[in-house]
């Protein structure tokens, strides 16, 4: 029993009652005499529990206060070789999926890109915004249209992707952030020409879906080096201006390798890369690119999963050094992935 461990009980013959002392780590918290005393039920004495801060061996149970309290400190001790390892590093964040819809989920990814910018990393956020572009269409009475798993994006569609990503997604993140403690800077690839677009191959059929031509982190690396959150929408414009609407996974990629950053991490609706697709338990919690290219090769890595590995392959190619694919429907799966040993999802290495 650990309480017959912690504690030393041993009974008063003389006054029929029962002293209490430890040798816990605790016993230095009471400062003052103290007695309780408790009836016992079957005869008239009493069970008296004495303290002493002259007896060196007297203590108190630990109480809820303490023991949270302690815990807190212990966490922050473990922290310290992660964030040793992680300060002054440029770490790239894909915000998306069931975190960017619930709530509860999006106030954990504001406070762990707070937290982590607080003790000295560099995040970098960068965001799509699906579920609310499909919410305005509809509001414009204008119906969403996929082909192959894309957004179709007429001149109509672009326009409110726009206005949603730009003007409304974007904007609202900066607020909570700013609202959590740091300072975030919205911006899109528009600014600063920070990214320039070209259309994708299947234009015809996508409409002004794009691809990222290339990279100018000219406007991000003063923000960055200043500790600063810039928080990109994935829409950018062309040579000619025309915009176009970008899948912010690819724009994450990119933005990582252009920064250098250390670590590209995508939140998903997905625990990370599973060796069996049907088996929740087949996690892979590290795999290099030639591992990565074999599961895709044996199609145990298929669908939505695979634009996202690839997102992860070309940033490794370009010299960012761990791509993570993460579970952002867990609470602060942030902090987890950084901050702990295992991690939280898979880890793909160069």
């Amino acid at each position: 029993m650990k309480m017959a461990k912690a504690l030393n009980l041993s009974p008063s013959p003389s006054t029929s009652t029962l002293s209490l002392s430890s040798s816990s780590k605790y016993s230095n918290l009471l400062k003052t005499p103290t007695t309780l005393s408790f009836p016992f039920s079957h005869h008239s004495h009493s069970l008296t529990i004495k303290s002493s801060a002259a007896a060196a061996a007297a203590a108190t149970i630990p109480t809820p206060t303490t023991s949270a309290n302690q815990f807190r400190v212990d966490i922050l001790s473990e922290s310290l070789p992660y964030i040793q390892k992680f300060r002054g590093k440029t770490i790239v964040v894909k915000y998306g999926g069931a975190a960017m819809k619930q709530p509860e989920l999006k106030a954990s990814v504001v406070s762990d890109l707070v937290l982590l910018s607080c003790v000295g990393l560099r995040p970098v956020l960068v965001h799509g915004g699906g579920p609310e572009i499909n919410h305005w269409l509809k509001l414009l009475n204008i119906e969403p249209l996929f082909h192959e798993g894309l957004r179709v994006t007429d001149a109509k569609t672009m326009e409110i992707v726009s206005m949603v990503l730009v003007g409304k997604v974007n904007k609202d993140l900066v607020s909570l952030i700013n609202k959590a403690g740091a300072t975030a800077v919205g911006l899109s690839g528009m600014d600063g020409r920070l990214l320039m677009a070209k259309p994708t191959s299947k234009s015809a059929q996508l409409g002004f879906v794009g691809e990222v031509a290339r990279v100018d982190p000219t406007i991000l690396q003063p923000l960055v080096n200043n500790g600063h959150i810039p928080v990109i929408a994935s829409v950018a414009a062309d040579e000619l201006g025309q915009s176009y609407n970008i899948n912010a996974d690819t724009v994450a990629g990119e933005v990582a390798a252009a920064l250098g950053a250390e670590k590209l991490i995508l939140l998903t609706d997905v625990a990370g890369i599973l060796e069996n697709k049907d088996d929740p338990g087949s996690l892979l919690k590290e795999i290099d690119i030639k591992g990565v290219k074999k599961l895709i090769d044996e199609k145990k890595v298929a669908g939505g999963m695979i634009p996202k590995v690839n997102c992860c392959v070309a940033s490794l190619s370009q010299g960012v050094r761990t791509a993570s694919i993460i579970d952002g429907r867990v609470q602060h799966s942030l902090l987890h992935e950084i901050m702990s040993e295992e991690g939280i999802g898979t880890m793909i290495t160069g």
